[in-house]
């Protein structure tokens, strides 16, 4: 039995406060998001507010892939991060992660700078008479294009897994913060890469149009291109979506 745990070098004061706050987890902290897979808390250590996402327990074999075959979601969650600042794109400050092996990985959590955020992507979704959407959608698309340019394949690029920022009412301009890391790819990507990534973030028509027209004017595509292929991806995505979940309706 053994662990790994690994902290950036601006936060080596606090390691060992730090280690102890994750040896506690049951007992410390405030929840900030629980799911089936994984639990996110947020503590506060010696003044600095951090967000610990402690992953789902693998199963017997994957347990074992994580050990000697593949990096764990902590390590990735870490080491994506990092490289996503080299590349001065905003995402939560990674401070640290943990992995406890015993015959194959048990635990492992991933630390990462707590982010006081104004709303997520699923805001501009739900609410088509939010506030300055249109202008929003397309800083989005704007950000979407940095990932691209920079070889960035986000597999988790959904609703979800982008907060916003609100810079200034008087000035429009918003961060955009990635989070959700560990299932990401550094590799080139091509214009039908880069449609398909669109296609988890459950776009509308009207959506559709505003940022086709965005990222056509930012890779020198035609509208009609940009937009057709980007509507075809989106569309499969989620019709294929809504008919799982009626064939799990009609099981019950």
């Amino acid at each position: 039995m053994h662990d790994n745990f690994i902290v950036h070098p601006n936060y080596s004061p606090i390691a060992e406060k730090l280690r102890n706050v994750l040896s506690n987890f049951a007992e410390v902290g405030e929840n900030v998001t629980q799911g089936e897979r994984n639990l996110i808390k947020k503590a506060t250590i010696d003044g600095v507010v951090v967000n610990i996402k402690k992953f789902k327990e693998p199963n017997f074999f994957q347990s074992f892939v994580y050990q000697f075959l593949r990096k764990s979601k902590a390590k990735r969650s870490f080491e994506y991060a990092l490289k996503l600042i080299d590349c001065e794109i905003n995402t939560p400050f990674p401070i640290a992660y943990f992995e406890n092996f015993s015959f194959g990985l048990k635990q492992s959590f991933y630390v990462s700078e707590h982010v006081s955020y104004d709303f997520d992507f699923r805001k501009l979704i739900h609410k088509p008479q939010f506030q300055n959407r249109e202008e929003i959608l397309r800083q989005f698309t704007q950000f979407t294009f940095k990932l691209h340019e920079n070889n960035v394949n986000f597999l988790d690029h959904s609703p979800g897994n982008t907060l916003i920022i609100d810079k200034g009412k008087n000035n429009y301009k918003y961060d955009f913060y990635l989070i959700d890391l560990n299932r990401m790819r550094f590799e080139k990507m091509d214009f039908k890469k880069r449609m398909k990534n669109f296609r988890r973030l459950w776009l509308s028509k009207t959506m559709l149009k505003i940022m086709a027209e965005e990222y056509a004017e930012l890779y020198g595509k035609t509208y009609s291109v940009t937009h057709e292929l980007m509507s075809t991806y989106s569309r499969k995505f989620q019709k294929a979506k809504n008919s799982k979940k009626l064939r799990k309706r009609r099981k019950f």
